[in-house]
């Protein structure tokens, strides 16, 4: 029976302890890279030093590049990484990369947020050889997993990260041992970007059903799908399309049109349709049904400019009130 064979981890997301948990069974895991957020707990940095395995909580390619050459493994394995790593780098040691979707489609970055949202009928976990292009390399491992219209990201995670529970070790020890993949399918490639929080807002005018799935494509851990009531914000964490609402010929998007105190939620109308919204977020105060936060038929979701003008027009008073103050007060002052 072959030997285990050192292999270096790199875990930035949510993806890093089960392919900790995967690696442990077939290698032997020489350190852990992952960032440390200071006073906060870990559940990937308390199981690697469980284990006696160091953790390295600087993440640039220059540690990265340090670290490898002090360490030697015979594999680097990346399970969630926001840097693109230069070639020298790739050269100088064999890389495998876990990618959560079926490549050729959807390389790059926010792989299953964007699946949800674009309503993709299913995901994939991609185990694949790290070459000089982006998300290229042979594929060394691949299984779909399906999307229904009510998974959210957080369920998409926990099944892919089972996957990679069950078959990262696995994968990487036949690869060690000479496996080498196989080239990608001939399909185009599609892409995703970088999502940024401010990417979450709601667009009101939108289809029900893609706001319905950026909803779920943006729940925990991400920070949420969010719009605006007044000039408050707020995050929407469940809610889903009604099916046959009532036809309204006159239209709002964002417009309440329905209070639920007992059942907690409410109804808000779309570009062509309603959402009904049952749990929702206000900072400081935490989640909360959503009746308990957008209490009248009156509301309309989303900045208006309207609202906006008229707060802009509020506080330019109140500063020439303040600079009047400040004035009469500095004009006291001289004549005493």
């Amino acid at each position: 029976m072959a030997s285990m064979r050192n292999v270096l981890l790199i875990g930035m997301g949510p993806t890093a302890q089960s392919a900790l948990q995967s690696l442990t069974g077939r290698c032997r895991v020489v350190a852990v890279v992952r960032k440390v957020e200071a006073g906060a707990a870990d559940p990937v940095i308390a199981e690697a030093q469980q284990l006696g395995i160091p953790v390295f909580g600087d993440t640039s390619i220059a540690a990265l590049r340090d670290l490898i050459q002090r360490l030697r493994p015979d594999c680097v394995v990346i399970s969630s990484f926001d840097r693109i790593l230069p070639a020298d780098l790739i050269d100088a040691c064999p890389f495998v990369n876990v990618h959560y979707a079926p490549l050729p489609r959807y390389r790059g970055r926010a792989t299953v947020n964007w699946a949800v949202i674009a309503g993709e009928p299913f995901t994939a976990i991609t185990i694949h050889i790290v070459d000089h292009g982006l998300d290229t390399g042979n594929v060394l491992f691949q299984r779909q997993v399906a999307i229904t219209g009510e998974d959210t990201v957080r369920d998409l995670y926990d099944r892919l990260n089972q996957l990679q529970r069950e078959h990262l070790g696995e994968t990487v020890a036949n690869f060690l041992d000479g496996y080498a993949g196989v080239p990608q399918s001939a399909e185009p490639a599609t892409y995703g970007c970088t999502r940024l929080p401010a990417d979450g807002e709601i667009d009101w005018t939108a289809p029900t059903e893609r706001i319905a799935a950026l909803v779920r494509g943006l729940d925990t851990p991400f920070p949420g799908a969010f719009t605006y009531l007044k000039t408050r914000r707020i995050v929407i964490w469940r809610a889903r399309a009604l099916e046959a609402p009532l036809n309204y010929a006159g239209r709002v998007p964002g417009r309440i049109v329905n209070v639920s105190r007992t059942g907690g939620h409410v109804d808000v109308l779309t570009g062509d349709g309603v959402l009904r919204i049952y749990e929702v977020e206000v900072e400081p105060d935490g989640r909360a049904p959503a009746s308990a936060v957008i209490r009248s038929v009156r509301e309309t979701l989303g900045l208006r400019p309207a609202e906006l003008l008229s707060r802009i027009e509020a506080l330019e008073r109140e500063i020439a009130w303040l600079r009047e103050q400040a004035l009469a007060s500095r004009e006291k002052h001289a004549h005493i």
